[in-house]
Protein backbone atom coordinates (compact mmCIF):
# COMPACT_ATOMS: atom_id res chain seq x y z
CA UNK A 1 0.00 0.00 0.00
CA UNK A 2 1.63 3.10 -1.25
CA UNK A 3 0.61 6.17 0.84
CA UNK A 4 2.11 8.73 -0.97
CA UNK A 5 0.06 11.48 1.09
CA UNK A 6 -2.02 14.16 -0.84
CA UNK A 7 -4.20 14.04 2.77
CA UNK A 8 -2.78 13.60 5.84
CA UNK A 9 -3.12 10.32 7.50
CA UNK A 10 -4.85 9.56 10.37
CA UNK A 11 -2.88 8.90 13.37
CA UNK A 12 -6.02 6.07 14.21
CA UNK A 13 -5.55 4.78 10.95
CA UNK A 14 -5.13 0.74 11.15
CA UNK A 15 -4.87 -1.79 8.07
CA UNK A 16 -7.69 -4.02 7.34
CA UNK A 17 -8.18 -7.20 6.19
CA UNK A 18 -9.55 -10.66 6.51
CA UNK A 19 -11.24 -10.17 9.53
CA UNK A 20 -7.90 -8.81 11.05
CA UNK A 21 -6.98 -5.20 12.33
CA UNK A 22 -3.83 -3.61 12.65
CA UNK A 23 -2.99 -0.55 14.41
CA UNK A 24 -0.06 1.29 12.50
CA UNK A 25 2.36 3.23 14.71
CA UNK A 26 3.79 6.98 13.77
CA UNK A 27 4.54 7.64 10.66
CA UNK A 28 6.00 10.88 8.79
CA UNK A 29 2.16 10.22 6.64
CA UNK A 30 0.48 11.08 10.21
CA UNK A 31 1.68 15.07 9.71
CA UNK A 32 -0.11 17.33 7.11
CA UNK A 33 1.49 17.47 3.72
CA UNK A 34 1.98 21.29 3.59
CA UNK A 35 4.16 21.01 7.01
CA UNK A 36 7.91 22.12 6.76
CA UNK A 37 10.81 19.44 7.71
CA UNK A 38 10.92 21.24 10.92
CA UNK A 39 7.67 21.14 11.84
CA UNK A 40 7.62 17.79 11.05
CA UNK A 41 10.29 16.89 13.29
CA UNK A 42 8.32 19.27 15.69
CA UNK A 43 5.32 16.99 15.65
CA UNK A 44 6.89 13.68 16.36
CA UNK A 45 5.74 12.34 19.39
CA UNK A 46 7.70 13.16 22.44
CA UNK A 47 8.03 10.04 25.42
CA UNK A 48 9.19 10.12 28.16
CA UNK A 49 11.07 7.59 30.39
CA UNK A 50 11.56 7.13 34.10
CA UNK A 51 13.98 4.54 35.10
CA UNK A 52 14.98 3.99 38.96
CA UNK A 53 17.62 2.03 41.07
CA UNK A 54 17.85 1.48 44.87
CA UNK A 55 19.87 2.14 47.87
CA UNK A 56 22.04 4.61 46.62
CA UNK A 57 24.91 4.73 44.90
CA UNK A 58 28.72 4.76 45.52
CA UNK A 59 29.02 8.01 44.46
CA UNK A 60 33.01 8.54 43.93
CA UNK A 61 33.49 6.29 41.06
CA UNK A 62 29.76 7.60 39.57
CA UNK A 63 30.61 11.31 39.17
CA UNK A 64 32.84 12.17 36.23
CA UNK A 65 35.68 15.34 36.75
CA UNK A 66 35.27 18.36 34.98
CA UNK A 67 32.02 19.75 33.38
CA UNK A 68 30.95 20.14 29.79
CA UNK A 69 31.20 18.27 27.09
CA UNK A 70 35.20 17.66 27.66
CA UNK A 71 34.41 15.71 30.86
CA UNK A 72 35.96 12.76 32.32
CA UNK A 73 34.09 10.02 32.15
CA UNK A 74 33.93 7.45 35.58
CA UNK A 75 34.49 3.77 36.32
CA UNK A 76 30.88 3.42 36.96
CA UNK A 77 29.39 4.98 33.73
CA UNK A 78 32.27 3.16 31.48
CA UNK A 79 29.28 0.85 30.05
CA UNK A 80 27.64 3.97 28.22
CA UNK A 81 31.28 4.56 26.67
CA UNK A 82 29.42 4.25 23.14
CA UNK A 83 26.39 6.24 23.48
CA UNK A 84 28.92 9.52 25.69
CA UNK A 85 27.17 11.64 22.64
CA UNK A 86 23.67 10.37 23.83
CA UNK A 87 23.07 11.67 27.41
CA UNK A 88 23.53 14.02 29.90
CA UNK A 89 25.10 13.71 33.24
CA UNK A 90 23.73 16.02 35.57
CA UNK A 91 24.73 16.42 38.97
CA UNK A 92 23.95 18.95 41.87
CA UNK A 93 19.91 17.79 41.69
CA UNK A 94 18.64 17.30 45.47
CA UNK A 95 15.31 15.63 46.80
CA UNK A 96 14.59 18.07 50.40
CA UNK A 97 11.06 16.17 50.83
CA UNK A 98 12.92 12.57 51.01
CA UNK A 99 14.60 14.24 54.04
CA UNK A 100 12.92 13.20 57.62
CA UNK A 101 11.55 16.69 58.56
CA UNK A 102 10.74 15.71 61.60
CA UNK A 103 9.82 12.08 60.65
CA UNK A 104 12.33 10.12 61.83
CA UNK A 105 14.17 7.07 60.00
CA UNK A 106 12.26 6.06 56.79
CA UNK A 107 14.89 7.60 54.32
CA UNK A 108 14.19 4.28 51.76
CA UNK A 109 10.23 4.84 51.82
CA UNK A 110 10.73 8.79 51.12
CA UNK A 111 13.19 8.19 48.86
CA UNK A 112 11.12 6.17 45.72
CA UNK A 113 7.75 8.28 47.43
CA UNK A 114 9.41 11.71 46.37
CA UNK A 115 11.91 11.01 43.39
CA UNK A 116 8.93 11.32 40.96
CA UNK A 117 6.55 13.54 42.78
CA UNK A 118 8.73 16.04 44.37
CA UNK A 119 7.06 15.79 47.35
CA UNK A 120 6.46 14.72 51.50
CA UNK A 121 5.17 11.41 52.07
CA UNK A 122 2.84 10.94 54.98
CA UNK A 123 4.40 8.50 57.68
CA UNK A 124 2.06 5.78 58.12
CA UNK A 125 0.82 2.46 56.58
CA UNK A 126 -2.91 3.21 56.29
CA UNK A 127 -3.92 6.00 54.49
CA UNK A 128 -1.09 6.81 52.36
CA UNK A 129 -0.60 9.98 50.66
CA UNK A 130 2.46 11.83 48.69
CA UNK A 131 1.89 13.76 45.64
CA UNK A 132 0.96 13.52 41.83
CA UNK A 133 3.79 11.69 40.12
CA UNK A 134 5.35 13.96 37.18
CA UNK A 135 4.81 10.84 34.87
CA UNK A 136 0.96 11.30 35.49
CA UNK A 137 0.83 14.44 34.84
CA UNK A 138 1.83 13.99 31.42
CA UNK A 139 -0.15 10.88 31.00
CA UNK A 140 -3.13 13.31 32.32
CA UNK A 141 -2.45 15.97 29.54
CA UNK A 142 -0.97 13.00 26.52
CA UNK A 143 -2.50 9.84 27.56
CA UNK A 144 -5.40 10.60 24.85
CA UNK A 145 -3.32 10.11 22.30
CA UNK A 146 -2.01 6.21 23.08
CA UNK A 147 -3.88 3.16 23.60
CA UNK A 148 -2.28 3.09 26.98
CA UNK A 149 -1.61 6.04 28.83
CA UNK A 150 1.49 5.23 30.80
CA UNK A 151 2.90 2.00 31.71
CA UNK A 152 4.42 1.17 35.63
CA UNK A 153 7.03 -1.49 35.25
CA UNK A 154 9.22 -3.67 38.35
CA UNK A 155 11.87 -6.26 38.24
CA UNK A 156 11.02 -6.93 41.87
CA UNK A 157 8.42 -8.23 44.11
CA UNK A 158 7.24 -6.43 46.36
CA UNK A 159 4.03 -6.02 48.62
CA UNK A 160 1.91 -2.86 48.54
CA UNK A 161 0.00 -3.13 51.77
CA UNK A 162 1.56 -3.05 55.51
CA UNK A 163 4.67 -1.87 56.87
CA UNK A 164 8.24 -2.04 55.42
CA UNK A 165 10.47 1.13 56.50
CA UNK A 166 9.84 2.54 59.71
CA UNK A 167 6.56 3.05 60.09
CA UNK A 168 6.05 3.72 56.12
CA UNK A 169 3.56 2.20 53.90
CA UNK A 170 4.92 -0.44 51.56
CA UNK A 171 3.64 0.94 48.75
CA UNK A 172 6.23 4.58 48.80
CA UNK A 173 8.77 2.11 48.20
CA UNK A 174 7.51 -0.43 45.76
CA UNK A 175 5.79 2.64 43.39
CA UNK A 176 7.15 5.75 42.05
CA UNK A 177 4.07 6.39 40.17
CA UNK A 178 0.78 7.92 41.61
CA UNK A 179 -2.21 9.28 39.98
CA UNK A 180 -3.42 11.74 43.07
CA UNK A 181 -1.66 11.70 45.98
CA UNK A 182 -3.31 9.10 47.47
CA UNK A 183 -2.93 6.77 44.94
CA UNK A 184 -0.44 4.75 43.85
CA UNK A 185 -0.51 2.92 40.95
CA UNK A 186 0.92 -0.30 41.03
CA UNK A 187 4.15 -1.17 38.61
CA UNK A 188 3.79 -4.79 36.48
CA UNK A 189 6.08 -7.14 37.64
CA UNK A 190 5.02 -9.96 35.26
CA UNK A 191 6.39 -9.73 31.84
CA UNK A 192 3.42 -11.98 30.17
CA UNK A 193 0.73 -9.84 31.51
CA UNK A 194 2.86 -6.99 30.07
CA UNK A 195 2.78 -8.54 26.92
CA UNK A 196 -0.52 -8.75 26.96
CA UNK A 197 -1.93 -5.13 28.08
CA UNK A 198 0.50 -4.47 24.88
CA UNK A 199 -0.76 -6.70 22.26
CA UNK A 200 -3.47 -9.12 23.66
CA UNK A 201 -7.36 -9.31 23.13
CA UNK A 202 -8.97 -6.50 25.32
CA UNK A 203 -11.58 -9.23 26.34
CA UNK A 204 -9.55 -9.85 29.67
CA UNK A 205 -10.75 -7.15 31.90
CA UNK A 206 -11.88 -7.35 35.79
CA UNK A 207 -15.49 -6.99 36.24
CA UNK A 208 -15.34 -3.15 36.91
CA UNK A 209 -13.78 -2.65 33.69
CA UNK A 210 -16.14 -4.90 31.52
CA UNK A 211 -19.01 -2.69 33.15
CA UNK A 212 -17.39 0.46 32.16
CA UNK A 213 -17.16 -0.91 28.38
CA UNK A 214 -20.80 -1.95 28.76
CA UNK A 215 -21.36 1.67 30.05
CA UNK A 216 -19.61 3.53 27.24
CA UNK A 217 -21.44 0.97 24.29
CA UNK A 218 -25.26 2.09 25.99
CA UNK A 219 -24.13 6.11 24.94
CA UNK A 220 -21.01 6.10 26.11
CA UNK A 221 -21.77 7.14 29.76
CA UNK A 222 -20.10 6.56 32.58
CA UNK A 223 -20.99 3.90 35.00
CA UNK A 224 -21.11 6.41 37.71
CA UNK A 225 -23.62 8.20 35.86
CA UNK A 226 -25.96 5.16 36.47
CA UNK A 227 -25.14 5.39 39.74
CA UNK A 228 -25.26 8.85 40.64
CA UNK A 229 -28.48 8.71 42.85
CA UNK A 230 -27.43 6.24 45.16
CA UNK A 231 -23.38 8.30 45.21
CA UNK A 232 -25.16 11.50 46.52
CA UNK A 233 -26.99 9.63 49.03
CA UNK A 234 -24.21 7.92 50.53
CA UNK A 235 -21.36 10.90 50.10
CA UNK A 236 -23.73 12.74 52.47
CA UNK A 237 -23.57 10.08 55.13
CA UNK A 238 -20.44 9.88 55.21
CA UNK A 239 -17.31 11.86 57.49
CA UNK A 240 -14.72 13.79 55.33
CA UNK A 241 -12.04 11.06 55.09
CA UNK A 242 -14.24 8.80 53.43
CA UNK A 243 -15.84 11.66 51.15
CA UNK A 244 -12.44 12.15 50.24
CA UNK A 245 -11.34 8.42 49.75
CA UNK A 246 -14.85 8.23 47.68
CA UNK A 247 -14.37 11.13 45.86
CA UNK A 248 -10.70 9.54 44.80
CA UNK A 249 -12.64 6.05 43.67
CA UNK A 250 -14.89 7.93 41.65
CA UNK A 251 -12.16 9.50 39.75
CA UNK A 252 -9.92 6.16 39.30
CA UNK A 253 -12.70 4.74 37.60
CA UNK A 254 -13.73 7.69 35.38
CA UNK A 255 -9.48 7.20 34.83
CA UNK A 256 -10.33 3.52 34.08
CA UNK A 257 -13.23 4.55 31.69
CA UNK A 258 -11.01 6.78 29.64
CA UNK A 259 -8.14 4.09 29.28
CA UNK A 260 -10.88 1.52 28.06
CA UNK A 261 -12.22 4.34 25.29
CA UNK A 262 -8.35 4.47 24.44
CA UNK A 263 -8.54 0.74 24.14
CA UNK A 264 -11.89 0.66 21.99
CA UNK A 265 -10.77 3.34 19.80
CA UNK A 266 -7.23 2.42 19.22
CA UNK A 267 -6.87 -1.15 18.24
CA UNK A 268 -3.68 -3.31 19.79
CA UNK A 269 -1.26 -3.54 17.44
CA UNK A 270 0.50 -6.99 16.47
CA UNK A 271 4.04 -7.29 18.12
CA UNK A 272 6.82 -6.59 15.37
CA UNK A 273 8.05 -9.40 13.42
CA UNK A 274 10.56 -11.80 15.53
CA UNK A 275 8.58 -10.81 18.86
CA UNK A 276 8.16 -13.80 21.20
CA UNK A 277 5.60 -13.61 24.09
CA UNK A 278 7.40 -14.47 27.31
CA UNK A 279 7.44 -18.08 28.26
CA UNK A 280 7.19 -17.91 31.95
CA UNK A 281 8.12 -15.40 34.46
CA UNK A 282 12.08 -14.48 34.29
CA UNK A 283 14.59 -17.02 36.57
CA UNK A 284 16.78 -14.77 37.28
CA UNK A 285 17.26 -10.66 37.72
CA UNK A 286 19.41 -10.36 34.17
CA UNK A 287 16.92 -12.04 32.60
CA UNK A 288 14.36 -10.15 34.44
CA UNK A 289 15.63 -6.71 33.19
CA UNK A 290 16.47 -8.00 30.00
CA UNK A 291 12.82 -8.89 28.87
CA UNK A 292 11.54 -5.81 30.70
CA UNK A 293 13.30 -3.35 28.89
CA UNK A 294 12.90 -5.14 25.24
CA UNK A 295 8.98 -4.53 25.97
CA UNK A 296 9.34 -0.78 27.21
CA UNK A 297 11.21 -0.83 23.74
CA UNK A 298 8.18 -2.15 22.00
CA UNK A 299 5.67 -0.40 24.23
CA UNK A 300 7.40 2.98 22.52
CA UNK A 301 8.04 1.52 18.73
CA UNK A 302 4.61 0.30 18.45
CA UNK A 303 3.26 4.06 20.16
CA UNK A 304 1.03 1.64 22.84
CA UNK A 305 2.46 4.80 24.95
CA UNK A 306 4.49 7.32 25.57
CA UNK A 307 4.78 7.13 29.22
CA UNK A 308 7.26 4.39 31.32
CA UNK A 309 8.11 4.21 34.31
CA UNK A 310 10.62 1.18 35.30
CA UNK A 311 11.95 0.09 38.92
CA UNK A 312 14.83 -2.24 38.61
CA UNK A 313 14.31 -2.88 42.15
CA UNK A 314 12.28 -1.47 45.31
CA UNK A 315 14.02 0.25 47.90
CA UNK A 316 15.45 -1.60 50.58
CA UNK A 317 16.01 -5.08 48.15
CA UNK A 318 18.44 -7.05 49.82
CA UNK A 319 18.55 -9.09 46.14
CA UNK A 320 21.88 -10.80 46.07
CA UNK A 321 24.09 -10.85 42.87
CA UNK A 322 25.63 -14.42 42.24
CA UNK A 323 27.31 -13.29 38.59
CA UNK A 324 28.65 -10.79 40.61
CA UNK A 325 30.50 -12.77 42.65
CA UNK A 326 28.59 -11.71 45.85
CA UNK A 327 25.98 -13.61 47.86
CA UNK A 328 24.81 -10.77 50.62
CA UNK A 329 22.10 -8.53 49.89
CA UNK A 330 22.36 -4.94 48.54
CA UNK A 331 20.68 -3.10 51.38
CA UNK A 332 22.67 -5.01 53.55
CA UNK A 333 25.97 -4.05 51.59
CA UNK A 334 24.86 -0.26 50.88
CA UNK A 335 25.79 0.12 54.70
CA UNK A 336 28.92 -0.37 54.09
CA UNK A 337 30.22 1.32 57.10
CA UNK A 338 33.09 2.48 54.37
CA UNK A 339 34.33 -1.41 54.56
CA UNK A 340 36.26 -1.92 51.17
CA UNK A 341 35.03 -5.29 50.26
CA UNK A 342 31.35 -4.01 50.24
CA UNK A 343 32.47 -1.02 48.36
CA UNK A 344 33.96 -3.12 45.93
CA UNK A 345 30.80 -5.22 45.60
CA UNK A 346 28.82 -2.04 45.20
CA UNK A 347 30.98 -0.94 42.33
CA UNK A 348 30.38 -3.88 40.58
CA UNK A 349 26.57 -3.65 41.18
CA UNK A 350 25.91 -0.22 40.07
CA UNK A 351 28.04 -0.96 36.98
CA UNK A 352 25.81 -3.80 36.60
CA UNK A 353 22.63 -1.69 36.56
CA UNK A 354 24.21 0.84 33.97
CA UNK A 355 24.61 -1.99 31.44
CA UNK A 356 21.53 -2.75 31.56
CA UNK A 357 20.64 0.58 30.78
CA UNK A 358 23.45 0.61 27.64
CA UNK A 359 21.12 -2.18 26.39
CA UNK A 360 18.15 0.01 26.46
CA UNK A 361 20.22 3.15 24.81
CA UNK A 362 21.01 0.52 22.04
CA UNK A 363 17.87 -0.81 21.67
CA UNK A 364 16.56 2.72 21.16
CA UNK A 365 19.25 3.91 19.44
CA UNK A 366 18.97 0.94 16.72
CA UNK A 367 15.18 1.87 16.19
CA UNK A 368 13.93 3.87 13.10
CA UNK A 369 11.81 6.49 13.62
CA UNK A 370 11.29 8.66 10.39
CA UNK A 371 14.43 10.15 9.98
CA UNK A 372 15.78 9.59 13.09
CA UNK A 373 15.40 7.20 16.02
CA UNK A 374 13.24 6.31 19.16
CA UNK A 375 15.91 8.29 20.58
CA UNK A 376 15.86 11.62 18.84
CA UNK A 377 12.15 11.99 20.04
CA UNK A 378 12.64 10.66 23.72
CA UNK A 379 13.31 12.21 27.17
CA UNK A 380 14.81 9.01 29.84
CA UNK A 381 16.09 9.82 32.96
CA UNK A 382 18.12 7.24 35.25
CA UNK A 383 19.19 7.80 38.70
CA UNK A 384 17.94 7.04 42.59
CA UNK A 385 16.14 8.96 44.98
CA UNK A 386 19.21 8.44 47.40
CA UNK A 387 23.16 9.12 46.49
CA UNK A 388 25.13 7.96 49.05
CA UNK A 389 23.36 4.74 50.66
CA UNK A 390 25.45 4.73 53.32
CA UNK A 391 24.20 7.52 54.95
CA UNK A 392 20.63 8.13 53.18
CA UNK A 393 21.94 11.21 51.45
CA UNK A 394 19.09 13.01 49.28
CA UNK A 395 21.52 15.41 47.67
CA UNK A 396 23.46 15.43 44.78
CA UNK A 397 21.00 12.52 43.54
CA UNK A 398 22.50 10.37 40.57
CA UNK A 399 21.03 11.63 37.39
CA UNK A 400 21.36 10.76 33.76
CA UNK A 401 18.82 12.16 30.87
CA UNK A 402 19.70 10.28 27.81
CA UNK A 403 17.79 11.02 24.39
CA UNK A 404 17.34 14.56 22.76
CA UNK A 405 13.35 15.49 23.69
CA UNK A 406 12.84 16.45 20.05
CA UNK A 407 15.86 17.99 19.27
CA UNK A 408 15.15 19.81 22.69
CA UNK A 409 17.95 18.97 24.35
CA UNK A 410 22.02 18.70 23.60
CA UNK A 411 23.39 15.49 24.87
CA UNK A 412 27.11 14.88 25.18
CA UNK A 413 28.01 16.77 28.54
CA UNK A 414 28.14 17.19 32.13
CA UNK A 415 25.89 19.70 33.63
CA UNK A 416 26.53 20.71 37.62
CA UNK A 417 23.79 22.27 38.79
CA UNK A 418 24.17 24.89 41.72
CA UNK A 419 24.45 23.12 44.74
CA UNK A 420 20.26 22.75 46.34
CA UNK A 421 18.33 22.75 42.84
CA UNK A 422 15.36 20.76 43.02
CA UNK A 423 14.95 17.59 41.28
CA UNK A 424 11.85 18.47 40.67
CA UNK A 425 13.06 21.37 38.20
CA UNK A 426 14.46 18.73 35.83
CA UNK A 427 10.38 17.08 35.98
CA UNK A 428 9.04 20.40 35.02
CA UNK A 429 11.63 21.19 32.05
CA UNK A 430 10.99 17.47 30.48
CA UNK A 431 7.62 17.76 30.94
CA UNK A 432 7.66 21.45 28.88
CA UNK A 433 9.39 19.62 26.17
CA UNK A 434 6.74 17.35 25.89
CA UNK A 435 4.18 20.55 25.16
CA UNK A 436 2.72 20.69 28.55
CA UNK A 437 2.28 23.97 29.76
CA UNK A 438 2.83 23.74 33.45
CA UNK A 439 3.71 26.71 35.82
CA UNK A 440 5.65 24.26 38.62
CA UNK A 441 5.84 20.57 39.80
CA UNK A 442 6.38 19.98 43.21
CA UNK A 443 8.58 21.46 44.95
CA UNK A 444 10.38 23.04 41.67
CA UNK A 445 11.57 26.77 41.94
CA UNK A 446 12.43 26.72 38.10
CA UNK A 447 14.05 25.00 35.39
CA UNK A 448 17.21 23.47 33.69
CA UNK A 449 17.97 26.04 30.95
CA UNK A 450 20.72 24.13 30.31
CA UNK A 451 19.22 21.09 28.94
CA UNK A 452 19.46 23.03 25.83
Amino acid sequence: MNYIARTCLSRRATLRGMGATLALPWLEAMVPRKATADQNKALSPRRAVFLYTPNGMIMNKWLPQGTGSAYLSSPTLGPLAAFRDDFLVISGLDHANGEAMGDGPGDHARASASYLTGAHPKKTAMDVRVGVSVDQVAADRLGHLTRIPSLELICDRGQQAGVCDSGYGCAYQTTLSWRSDVSPLPPEVDPRQVFERLFGANDNLDPQAKAARKARQLGRQSVLDFVATDAKKLQGSLGKADQSKLDEYYSSVRSLERQLVNSATIPAPRPPAGTRRPSGFPTSYEEHLKVMSELLVLALQTDSTRIVTLLFSREISNRTFPSLGSYEGHHDLSHHSGKAHKIAILEKIDEFHVAQLALIVARLKATREGDGTLLDSLMLSYGSGLSDGNKHLHSNLPTLLVGRGGKSITPGRHIEMPKGTPMSNLWLSMVHRMGIDLPSFGDSNGTIAELA
